[in-house]
């Protein structure tokens, strides 16, 4: 793996970990998309750090249990808007 792979998926792992940050919101964050930073913090992550890949699937698992949630508000902030 080349060293800059390898610094970003830390970075990025980093940055989840201490943030609770979606991957959408970690790619804007990093300026990449959200299948390389999913790529990174599901696959190449386990094989650099297990510790901090436990962090980070501890996250992504709240991320992903909670997404609908997120959906709601925002669709019901939508219409909040349009109706105001």
């Amino acid at each position: 793996m080349n060293d800059h792979i390898y610094e970003r998926v830390v970075e990025i792992a980093r940055y989840v970990s201490a943030t609770k940050a979606t991957v959408r919101a970690a790619a804007d964050h990093f300026d990449v998309s959200k299948s390389t930073v999913h790529k990174d913090l599901t696959g190449r992550l386990k094989t650099i750090n297990t510790g901090l890949y436990e962090e980070v699937a501890e996250v992504l698992k709240f991320n992903k249990a909670t997404r609908h949630l997120r959906g709601g508000d925002a669709t019901r902030r939508k219409y909040e808007r349009a109706n105001a």
